[in-house]
């Protein structure tokens, strides 16, 4: 198989993204909840592959017919920004005018921010919140606060898009790498737990999401404050 053939392979394998992006979208119209973040779960897994693939086989390169960032962008807005945000107003756990806020500054401040070209900081890290809306609303489905208690991580998520606070990618970020991977794939697995068991209260997979959600939250913010140590 050519280089080429494997470029346009991962190009093929980052669409697939859209289809669970519409997916996601059909159960949420019929109030699906569970089986709408087991399709964002999976488009998910599928953002995480996708990257060090493209890099491995160098689609800029091998396959420059098609933008894989511009692709990659398109189908993070709809799984990361939109479909969670239509998610978080029609299942009630924003009231009201609650959720009309939280839908215009998540969709409306998300695109600004992936406009952004200053999102990534020197060690591939983001700068600012990354947007990461469908990890956000997942964890408040499965803890159900109180609306107040939401709706105001959404407007200090959104702030956090544009103040430069550092957040660290899960598979790109060097620094601490060993534990951030572990992280990451164990946010993926209570995610996907406390999907399966359709969010009951009582599960144990609330308090590893927490846990990690946690950790995936304040990481970079920790790096910036704790001086690295240098070799040698």
């Amino acid at each position: 198989m050519t280089l080429t053939l494997k470029a346009l392979l991962v190009h093929l394998f980052t669409a697939t993204g859209a289809v669970l992006a519409m997916l996601a979208m059909l159960a949420a119209v019929q109030e699906e909840w569970s089986l709408m973040f087991w399709w964002l779960v999976i488009a998910l897994v599928v953002d995480g592959i996708d990257g060090p693939l493209a890099r491995r086989y160098d689609v800029k390169t091998n396959f420059p017919t098609y933008d894989g960032v511009l692709l990659d962008l398109i189908i993070d807005y709809l799984t990361y920004v939109f479909i969670p945000a239509f998610a978080l107003f029609t299942s009630g756990l924003l009231p009201g005018w609650t959720g009309w806020i939280a839908i215009i500054v998540i969709t409306y401040g998300s695109v600004i921010y992936f406009a952004d070209t200053r999102m990534k900081t020197k060690d591939n890290s983001f700068s600012g919140f990354p947007a990461c809306w469908n990890m956000f609303v997942l964890v408040m489905f499965a803890l159900t606060p109180g609306y107040w208690t939401i709706l105001t991580f959404v407007i200090a998520f959104t702030v956090a898009m544009f103040l430069p606070l550092k957040f660290i990618h899960p598979t790109r970020t060097e620094r601490w790498h060993r534990l951030s991977l572990p992280m990451t794939l164990a946010w993926i697995f209570f995610a996907g737990w406390a999907t399966w068991v359709d969010f009951h209260p009582q599960s144990w997979a609330h308090w590893g999401l927490i846990v990690t959600s946690l950790y995936l939250a304040f990481a970079g913010i920790a790096q910036q404050i704790i001086p690295e140590r240098k070799a040698g």
